[in-house]
């Protein structure tokens, strides 16, 4: 795809934020490189590292990026192509008109980094790409085991704090993300059919994206079984009754990511009990949508989200209790195991790799370990500029019924009777990306049908 390039004094101004963020020492961003999938030059399809976009811009493999603070000069170290190079790829923009374009002018080949970094002690991010972990082994002559363990949480802390807060320019590209995210969304729900594999579907919504020339943000989860939270099987074929659970996302043209769900019947409308189902999650998403705010602890909206799951569940008989002591005591997490969303930007998790307890947590505020709680990935007060998920579910796991059951889990709180008449019912999920804002917050892309009586609309005009 064409890739968005900000203005250079955009990542200048971030790498100015940064170097005073940090202080002092000098900081490596390795880019990523190209992969084999099965020989050297057979590759994967190539996404540059996240970080590396952020400060550096530039979307090509086999580069690296440094700041020297105390030096006040940056670098973007890469080899230029040689005529071998240019016979397969065509002539490229070089290293140095690379550079420029995002506001460097200093250039150094791959096999000065080594010089570069001579005597120093760099501020690196975890790695999470063995290239990677191999590279800084080489660099700073040591083993693998100790680079892994040698990453620099100042830089992880800096880096978190710049991009948790989203710029006006972010957001409009996080728009651009969820409107192609809302159009496959919506070819992909008035397109089901009974008869139809969900591969057909995934399909559907590959060409949707292509025709934006752009790319998925994730893998996508399309399918019948819902309750496997992350299923990335497409083969079961769609029949009237059934329904399809379809998490997918696209990326803008300057790698912002999207991320949306919808769940739907396969026929014309939903069951009796798919409906009164969907019904609870809706609430649910709707109150914790409500909440959201700047200041708000998002682990606080996640079981003010759980409460009202009970509270809908109660009413239809599967749950009884009082919901505040059935929160308390974890007995949601039958029915929802995960979190109520993440953060979101340049990775559909925003950088998940540079770990959830710096992400989404603070000092002061220390991730579960609890069943459930332990997959919330954002707890910490929202903040004007964060992005962040809404996503509620409900999942029927027999296997987790079962264990639960064996054990006298949860029996003051859950109708164990009545859950088994639902025990086949499969999972839902409803999710939508939002923008906090200083008074509140703002649905990002277009909107799409998520309540019950819009989605039956959909899909009866869709025949």
């Amino acid at each position: 795809m064409q890739q968005h390039l900000f203005d250079k004094q955009v990542y200048q101004q971030r790498r100015y934020e940064l170097k005073k963020k940090v202080g002092n020492g000098l900081i490596i961003l390795p880019g990523n490189k190209e992969a084999g999938i099965n020989f050297r030059d057979n590759w994967y399809p190539f996404r540059q590292d996240s970080s590396f976009l952020y400060y550096f811009g530039i979307a090509e493999a086999n580069l690296a990026g440094v700041i020297d603070i105390d030096a006040d000069e940056e670098y973007i170290i890469g080899n230029e192509l040689t005529i071998d190079d240019i016979v397969w790829t065509g002539p490229l923009a070089t290293v140095r008109e690379m550079a420029a374009s995002v506001g460097i002018d200093k250039t150094k080949p791959m096999a000065d980094l080594a010089t570069l970094l001579k005597g120093r002690k760099p501020h690196y991010l975890p790695p999470y790409r063995s290239d990677q972990t191999l590279q800084l082994s080489a660099l700073l002559g040591t083993d693998n085991d100790t680079v892994n363990a040698g990453f620099s949480v100042e830089l992880i802390k800096a880096i978190v704090a710049q991009r948790s807060i989203k710029s006006v320019e972010e957001i409009m590209e996080l728009h651009k993300a969820c409107d192609i995210t809302s159009a496959m969304h919506l070819e992909v729900m008035r397109s089901v059919r009974p008869g139809m594999k969900e591969y057909e579907l995934v399909g559907i919504a590959k060409k949707v994206v292509a025709d934006h020339h752009t790319h998925l943000s994730f893998p996508p989860i399309l399918t019948k079984q819902g309750e496997v939270l992350h299923n990335h099987y497409h083969g079961n074929e769609l029949h009237d009754g059934d329904l399809l659970l379809f998490d997918g996302g696209a990326e803008s043209h300057s790698f912002y990511a999207g991320d949306m769900t919808r769940t739907y019947p396969v026929g014309k409308s939903f069951t009796s009990e798919q409906r009164d189902l969907y019904q609870v999650m809706y609430n649910a998403h709707r109150t914790a949508i409500e909440a959201l705010a700047p200041g708000k602890r998002y682990r606080d909206i996640h079981l003010l989200a759980s409460k009202t799951l009970v509270e809908g569940l109660t009413g239809l008989g599967i749950m009884k209790g009082d919901p505040d002591e059935a929160v308390a005591a974890g007995a949601h997490t039958m029915f929802f195991q995960c979190g109520l969303g993440h953060m979101m930007g340049l990775d559909v998790h925003d950088m998940e790799n540079l770990g959830e307890q710096y992400v989404g947590y603070t000092d002061e505020l220390q991730q579960s370990k609890e069943f459930g709680l332990k997959s919330l990935r954002l707890g910490r007060k929202l903040e004007p500029g964060f992005v962040i998920t809404v996503e509620p579910g409900i999942y029927i796991i027999p296997s987790l019924i079962d264990q639960n059951q064996s054990q006298g889990k949860y029996l003051d709180f859950i109708n164990y009777d009545k859950l088994a008449h639902f025990r086949n019912f499969g999972g839902m999920r409803v999710e939508d990306d939002f923008a906090i804002t200083d008074s509140g917050y703002q649905l990002l892309g277009t909107p799409l049908a998520n309540s019950v009586e819009a989605i039956e609309d959909i899909r009866k005009s869709a025949y």
